[in-house]
């Protein structure tokens, strides 16, 4: 899926529900009660071929989002959806409080140390159980930090970095 500004993936498409065209759906978000507010999304394998949908009924359960899209009358309808993401745009992106920020807009930015050393760029966001991991490339390979206050000082997407505080055992060599 390539990044795209204008649009935020919300969500990916599992499979059907039903023999009705419900959907079930995977939440990229950590509010998925934000879907109850949508009346339209956009689908698309990635943010390039989108197209608009009318949502018709949202209900939000322990096992994830189900969806009810205009069009989407039985369960054949439901499985040609399998797999397609589905997006906002930009300007329908919930609000963060400060010091929150969205994966898109980290992803890309260049990694330093509290000391000034340039340590790679920031290539993917882990969601994992206890908390987010930064996954890091650079020239001496690949390494984890632990998207903590402890470990993440600074997050400035305006300069593009992210300042880190290394601890032994950290480097990437």
């Amino acid at each position: 899926m390539t990044a795209d500004p204008e649009h935020l993936a919300i969500g990916r498409i599992v499979k059907p529900f039903g023999v009705h065209g419900e959907l079930v759906v995977e939440p990229l978000t950590d509010d998925p009660e934000r879907f109850t507010e949508l009346r339209t999304v956009l689908l698309g394998p990635d943010a390039d071929t989108l197209r608009p949908v009318s949502v018709e009924r949202v209900r939000v359960t322990g096992r994830g989002v189900r969806l009810r899209l205009e069009g989407t009358r039985d369960r054949d309808a439901a499985e040609a959806l399998r797999g397609l993401f589905v997006f906002v745009s930009a300007a329908d992106c919930i609000r963060l409080p400060p010091g929150r920020h969205f994966v898109h807009t980290l992803i890309g930015l260049s990694v330093v140390s509290e000391e000034g050393e340039r340590l790679g760029i920031l290539t993917e966001v882990l969601k994992l159980p206890a908390h987010d991991v930064y996954v890091i490339r650079g020239e001496h390979g690949e390494m984890m930090i632990p998207a903590v206050e402890e470990f993440v000082r600074r997050i400035d997407p305006s300069a593009g970095t992210v300042t880190v505080r290394l601890i032994e055992g950290m480097s990437a060599e």
